[in-house]
């Protein structure tokens, strides 16, 4: 029985030998993989929009033009030297309050109107406007300015939820014939609820 036991030990030298090539095999794995150039990740076809702006995204500011039946929403872009998404939209939105500077487009909010604040929280944008944003014109106006508050708001995060406040009162009703603000206001829902 002696003999039996004494043939399955392996002796020190054989062990030395298949530890010396593991450790020789593993650190020319580890040579190689070091001296390869990066490869590129497989990368889907389909884009995701970031919640905070990427350095150098141009954000836009929305106008309207003028069609046979009603009213477009189009998209000016804006240089803007700022990267911190409050700053970016703040920034927008007094383009968008200068107004047009260019071609036939046009807008209808009345070039008095200020932006007393901006919030950017969680998926959702706050636009604080003075009280002269719900002077004058009539539906088609209210709902054109409506549609450039929420578009521009949305311009970094097209899914955000905007909330439209007026010297810091959530807005309900816009305008001499009571446009209904049903908010929070996303693209989707201006869209499908104030055809232009």
């Amino acid at each position: 029985m002696n003999n039996q036991q004494g043939s399955k030990r392996i002796s020190p030298g054989v062990i030395a030998a298949v530890s010396a090539a593991v450790v020789l095999v593993g650190g020319g794995v580890a040579w190689l993989a070091s001296n390869q150039p990066p490869t590129t990740p497989n990368i889907p076809s389909h884009t995701i929009t970031p919640r905070e702006p990427v350095q150098g995204q141009t954000p836009h500011v929305y106008w309207l033009k003028p069609r046979d039946t009603g009213l477009d929403l189009v998209p000016q872009p804006v240089e803007i030297a700022a990267t911190q998404p409050n700053q970016v939209l703040e920034t927008a939105f007094q383009a968008l309050l200068a107004g047009p500077t260019e071609g036939t487009d046009s807008t209808t909010i009345p070039p008095e109107t200020k932006l007393l604040g901006l919030k950017i929280d969680n998926g959702e944008v706050h636009v604080n406007l003075s009280e002269d944003f719900t002077k004058g014109g009539g539906s088609t106006s209210m709902v054109g300015r409506i549609g450039q508050v929420i578009y521009t708001a949305t311009t970094l995060d097209p899914n955000a939820k905007v909330y439209i406040e007026v010297e810091g009162e959530q807005l309900e009703f816009l305008g001499g014939e009571g446009v209904e603000v049903l908010q929070p206001l996303t693209r989707e829902s201006f869209e499908r609820n104030y055809p232009l």
